[in-house]
């Protein structure tokens, strides 16, 4: 069985997955991705809140500094590649798993069905999100 990639379903587990993030990040929950690639292609589906990007940091250990004194949730939304998965490990060591959430890194694997491996891949998800769909490149300009 071949699954489609922008298929009706996919789409609204997208929807409901970025709702779910802006409804964290309202709670003041630490949502964190890799790059600024990755938070750009949160914002073109739709996501609102506010994102710690990690490679703002000099490494782990001035990352874990600045976070450790906060109680809020930390998200991690890294990619799934080696080194998203290298920093995942890493950072679950020096929080002693303590208030890190993975559950989202792995919602946003199955609702892509193994297809999303990097948070960047959602930006061809965006015109979809938004209504648009079709070959009309020119209608992506309005996104």
């Amino acid at each position: 069985m071949r699954y489609k990639v922008m298929d009706d379903i996919t789409v609204y587990r997208l929807l409901s997955f970025i709702s779910m993030l802006n409804e964290e990040s309202e709670k003041g929950s630490v949502i964190v991705v890799e790059g600024k690639r990755d938070a750009n292609a949160l914002a073109s589906v739709g996501f609102r809140g506010n994102l710690t990007v990690y490679s703002r940091f000099k490494g782990v250990a001035d990352f874990v500094d600045h976070h450790c004194t906060i109680r809020k949730k930390i998200i991690l939304l890294l990619d799934m590649d080696r080194t998203g998965k290298h920093l995942t490990s890493k950072l679950l060591k020096q929080f002693n798993g303590k208030n890190v959430n993975l559950f989202y890194k792995s919602a946003l694997a199955r609702i892509g069905y193994g297809k999303i491996r990097h948070v960047e891949d959602l930006v061809a998800y965006g015109p979809h999100l938004s209504g648009i769909t079709g070959n009309r490149k020119d209608l992506y300009f309005y996104i």
